[in-house]
């Protein structure tokens, strides 16, 4: 009997502990998190380059074309 409340308090005890380690770890509903953000932002500079490496690319092949 001893052993089978020692075992229920234990767990508890983990399962509060777990609890509040993991309090807050869901994000909050205000706004996106720093990481997303900078994620975000990662993404839409890597877009930003795209379109210009394409522009310099049509510009040089049009160059080409020309001569």
């Amino acid at each position: 009997m001893g052993r089978l409340l020692a075992l229920v308090l234990g767990l508890a005890a983990l399962a509060f502990a777990a609890k509040i380690m993991l309090a807050g770890t869901a994000g909050s509903p205000a706004g996106p998190s720093q990481p997303k953000r900078q994620l975000d932002n990662v993404r839409s500079r890597a877009k930003q380059l795209e379109r210009e490496q394409q522009r310099n690319v049509d510009e040089m092949a049009r160059k080409a074309a020309e001569q």
